[in-house]
């Protein structure tokens, strides 16, 4: 049986013009359909996801009530985004199963990422998180919490936080254990990119930052041993000239092919970049095959009838 990483983006779980819970719960029930469909065919699968929009959200919660909660550090708020999306997709995958008279164990496993503390990132903030401000005397109050804040291209001023690379998952042996005890077994891990968190003598530490949820998801594949890494996006294919008017759609490519394209700036660092760069990582530490397409698309991508493939 093929183990398999599936790496959800975020409109796969919410839509950005509707957040709200009955949306989100709709979303997720048509993504754990998807899911279904591949364990059907013959996978065994760990699923990753994003947490853009959830823990801007919480983000945002945060700042409105701290006259009169405590406010919680962004690791805290990683973790909680982990749990609500775990929650709500791991019952799904169990409804979704229950209905088709299959049932399977499926678990959500808050999960911390080793990243280095001497990464660049720290001191070069570039990954917005939460609302966007717009008048001067927000950005004022913002600043004067030690936030950095950077001019959205869309309009007004976000904070940056740094995005450091992941360097391991904490929780590796515990998911391969479980993963070993059966095939009936379904995991939801390294949500939002896993807890970001560095190492102190011997003890770890949440530090102020959130990781790439398709580099982690790269490093969770090569520690557990997977041979696929599936990237669920919002496009089909992989393109060259994207949105413009001689696009190509590409079905598939080397992994030099891939880092040629990377390299001339064909896949911008917000959008199709990092997930060109976590496929290159995955098949570097071992793994067979990468797919990138939608979640539309994603039963014919693994057979190799669509998407963008990446071996």
């Amino acid at each position: 049986m093929t183990l398999a990483v599936i790496a959800i983006g975020g409109n796969a779980i919410s839509s950005p013009k509707d957040a709200g819970p009955g949306a989100m719960k709709s979303r997720i029930a048509k993504t754990a359909a998807r899911l279904a469909d591949l364990v059907e065919t013959g996978y065994e699968i760990v699923v990753t996801h994003g947490n853009g929009p959830q823990v801007g959200n919480i983000l945002l919660q945060n700042e409105e009530a701290r006259a009169k909660v405590p406010a919680m550090p962004l690791d805290v708020l990683v973790a909680e985004s982990q749990a609500q999306i775990g929650y709500l997709l791991q019952q799904a995958l169990q409804n979704e199963f229950a209905a088709r008279g299959t049932p399977r164990t499926v678990a959500s496993i808050v999960t911390q990422v080793v990243v280095d503390p001497a990464d660049p990132a720290f001191q070069e903030p570039s990954k917005p998180i939460g609302p966007t401000y717009d008048s001067e005397q927000e950005l004022i109050v913002r600043r004067a919490k030690g936030w950095k804040m950077a001019q959205d291209p869309r309009g007004g001023w976000r904070r940056v936080v740094p995005s450091p690379r992941p360097l391991e998952i904490v929780e590796r042996d515990l998911i391969k254990a479980i993963l070993s005890a059966g095939d009936s077994h379904i995991l939801i891990v390294a949500g939002g990119g896993g807890v970001p968190v560095v190492r102190r003598l011997h003890a770890f530490q949440g530090v102020e930052a959130v990781v790439d949820k398709d580099l982690a998801s790269a490093v969770l594949g090569n520690g557990i041993g997977a041979d696929l890494l599936v990237i669920i996006t919002d496009v089909p294919k992989v393109a060259l000239h994207y949105g413009k008017a001689d696009q190509v759609d590409l079905e598939r490519l080397t992994p030099a092919e891939a880092r040629h394209h990377l390299l001339a700036g064909e896949f911008p660092p917000g959008s199709m970049g990092p997930k060109v760069e976590a496929a290159l990582q995955f098949l570097e530490g071992g793994g067979r095959r990468v797919v990138i397409t939608n979640l539309e698309h994603v039963l014919d991508a693994v057979s190799g009838r669509a998407g963008t493939a990446i071996a």
